[in-house]
């Protein structure tokens, strides 16, 4: 894990520290209502009535925590829209 990505989360006291990237399983796409990929494009699996979302973001790869941080506020907003959206159904 990035530890400036770390560092930026905990920020927000989220600890990401012992977490890892998981790799969007058929599974995973099957129990949920909403996938949102970061540029998996066709790569991802796709099942019909699913609700999909690619969000564009800056890599945070290499970053350090000043240029992490609008990332991720930019997530943050994004999931607070989406949660308003969901809600409203």
């Amino acid at each position: 894990m990035n530890p400036a990505v770390v560092a930026a989360m905990a920020e927000e006291g989220i600890d990401v520290s012992a977490e890892s990237p998981k790799i969007l399983t058929i599974d995973a796409v099957r129990a949920s209502d909403v996938v949102i990929t970061m540029g998996c494009g066709d790569t991802c699996p796709v099942f019909p009535g699913k609700r999909y979302l690619d969000w564009k973001l800056d890599d945070p790869a290499g970053q350090g925590v000043e240029a992490i941080r609008p990332i991720r506020d930019e997530i943050r907003a994004r999931i607070e829209t989406l949660i308003g959206e969901l809600a409203d159904l």
